[in-house]
Formats: C-alpha cells, structure tokens, sequence
C-alpha cells in the first residue's frame, strides 16, 4: 500500500508549544499507510501585494508546493484573541493567492488545545471558515479540542491522557477514510 503523505501546520512557531506537541500526538496516532511531516514556514514574510508582485517569495512558493504535493493537511493551532493566530493566518493568506488554490480539494484535519478549558474552540470555526474560502475539504467529525493541555502532556512532549490519545488516534482514523472519500468523489467527477 503507498504511504499516504500529509503536511502539519502548527499556528505557533514555539519550539516546544503545545501545538507541535500535538502534532507529534497526530503523526503517532495516525494510521498505518498515513505519515505525517510538520512544514515549517517561519521564513514566510508578511504579506505584502508589492513582493508579490515579484512573483512568490522562496519560502511561500515551498510552502505551496509542500501542501500542493501532500494527500492531506492537519493542522494544529492555538487560539489567539477568539481567533486564528497572525503567522498562520500570514502562511495562508500567501498560500491563498494565485489561479492554482493548493488548498482545493485538499482534505484538512483540525486540532486545537488550550492550557484553558475550552481548548480552542472558537479558532476552530475561524480556521473552518477561512479554509472554506480556500475550497479545502475540512473533516467535519470528530472534532478535537483539547483543554487544560498543558497537564496532559510531559515535559518530553509526550501525551499523558489516555482520553486525549483515544480522541485523537479516532480523528486520525476518520481523517484517513476522510482522504479516501475525498479522493473517490473527486475522481468520479
């Protein structure tokens, strides 16, 4: 069976942020046949129409071949003021311009934690919405937030919650029959 590959977006460029914490959580719960590597774009600049104008900066052209090439996208993101943090919500709006959309049809997975107890909840419908633009596929359910996160997991970036691991491993599953469908529906067109 080829291995399925899929691109992790974490909203939050901290080395040890709970986010790539649970983007690790993703790429070991994940299925056998799905492997996921994280993209790093910190060398993505703000965006500006002027350098634009001058065609994609290296670092957003790599990043729209990298989601262009993958079979799917998981991103993991904190909430900043009820929303999408800036430096994610900068990638996607380099990512989103030009003819060739790397998001369309591009099957997504969200997961959000918070040291709060809602763990993300609101940024999850921002981001929704904003890959609903971008004509992404976005796994309606499960939908994982997890709360007070900063407790369950360790100092080595490892899960502790055994609740917070099954929530995730059954997201990753659904995620995977989720690339499957996306791929029949797009294909029978």
């Amino acid at each position: 069976m080829t291995k399925l590959d899929i691109v992790g977006l974490c909203g939050s460029l901290r080395a040890g942020s709970l986010h790539r914490m649970v983007l690790g959580l993703a790429a070991e719960s994940m299925p056998a046949g799905l492997e996921l590597e994280i993209a790093e774009y910190r060398d993505v600049p703000f965006f500006n129409a002027d350098l634009m104008a001058n065609g994609f900066p290296p670092a957003v052209t790599a990043l729209r071949e990298r989601i262009r090439k993958a079979d799917g996208v998981v991103i993991a993101t904190p909430e900043y003021n009820f929303s999408i943090p800036g430096v994610l919500k900068n990638a996607l709006d380099w990512v989103s311009r030009g003819d060739d959309q790397p998001f369309a049809l591009k099957p997504v997975a969200i997961l959000t934690a918070s040291p709060g107890l809602l763990g993300g909840v609101r940024v999850q419908y921002e981001l929704r919405r904003v890959m609903l633009f971008l004509n992404g596929q976005v796994l309606a359910k499960p939908e994982v937030f997890i709360g007070s996160a900063a407790a369950k997991f360790d100092r080595e970036g490892r899960c502790t919650d055994d609740t917070t691991r099954k929530f995730v491993a059954e997201q990753m599953a659904s995620f995977h029959r989720w690339i499957l469908a996306v791929r029949r529906m797009a294909s029978a067109e």
